[in-house]
């Protein structure tokens, strides 16, 4: 157990030292701005990037795998949304936006860095799938129901090129579809180029979970949705449940695979959720509030899913 703790302390830690910042500072909002463009648009790409390029393209055909964790996000997407539409009397929009607070995870900023600490450099390409299509899900339901619900002031031809643009310029999946072009024709960047990639790579953990703390920090929590313990319900102890029960019927996975699978579904809800509220202007308070307290509520289950990883007490179905 002391290696648990010894793993995930420097992960929670820089959340915490973030948190505190962003209390103790009072520096505006807009101060993150370069530095999520930076984890964003620069070291998150270059972790993906580098991670697909180096890996077997047979490695990368993993269906199975793909339509097992989309399919656990997915179902875990639909019951926020159901919690949503009940507690908010039938507001599309609103049940929306808990659909992304209940269903996805962090997986961009604490994803690659905690799977890969805790199980080492075979989780990268686990993470980088998981990544990517559980994004591709989310980008595309999330402007097509907003369009549906009237929140998106826009029609649904609209939020259809909305979409596309989302996938086709978002940075993270550019930089995946680069790395899978890369390890099909085997190309190898340059040494310095690798270098560089490198460099930028190992900066994204440490600054994704500094700029997750100061954001929280940020983010006022004046009372609590009816909706919050719900969701994080939905988000830290039903999602991982529902990979670990459909893995199997979909193939048979190493024990690596289906661990990082467990433990990616087991992050606390991103800060999307807000991002969107703030984009839609509804749900923003709750939004905070279910990031907020699902990232301090995850200290305590996260821990005890890299305890059960760490000392292969997963219960395997197979």
């Amino acid at each position: 157990m002391l290696d648990v703790v010894n793993l995930a302390l420097p992960f929670f830690g820089l959340i915490f030292i973030g948190f505190a910042c962003g209390k103790l500072k009072k520096l505006p909002d807009e101060g993150l701005a370069w530095m999520n463009f930076f984890i964003l648009y620069v070291a998150l790409p270059a972790l993906f990037f580098r991670i697909l390029s180096k890996t077997p393209l047979e490695q990368l055909a993993q269906v199975g795998f793909v339509k097992a964790t989309v399919l656990a996000t997915a179902s875990a997407f639909a019951i926020s949304f159901f919690i949503g539409l009940v507690l908010r009397r039938g507001k599309v929009g609103d049940a929306t936006l808990a659909a992304v607070a209940g269903g996805f995870g962090n997986v961009g900023y604490m994803g690659p860095g905690l799977a890969l600490a805790t199980l080492g450099q075979d989780a990268a390409v686990p993470v980088a799938l998981i990544f990517t299509f559980d994004a591709l899900l989310v980008f595309t339901v999330v402007p097509l129901l907003m369009a549906f619900s009237g929140s998106g002031r826009t029609s649904i031809s609209r939020a259809l090129v909305d979409v596309v643009g989302s996938i086709v310029f978002n940075p993270l999946l550019i930089a995946a579809a680069l790395g899978v072009a890369a390890a099909a024709y085997r190309i190898e960047p340059p040494e310095a180029v690798d270098r560089l990639l490198q460099f930028l790579y190992t900066s994204a953990a440490p600054c994704a979970l500094f700029a997750i703390g100061v954001t929280v920090a940020l983010r006022p929590l004046e009372r609590m949705p009816r909706e919050l313990p719900w969701l994080i319900g939905v988000k830290l102890v039903l999602h991982p449940t529902l990979v670990l029960l459909l893995l199997p019927l979909f193939g048979t996975f190493s024990e690596t695979w289906v661990s990082t699978a467990v433990l990616l579904a087991a992050l606390p809800p991103a800060l999307t959720a807000f991002v969107f509220a703030r984009q839609y202007g509804t749900w923003i308070e709750e939004a905070s509030s279910v990031v907020l307290i699902g990232t301090l509520t995850s200290v305590a289950t996260l821990t005890v899913v890299m305890w059960l990883v760490k000392a292969h007490a997963l219960p395997l179905l197979w």
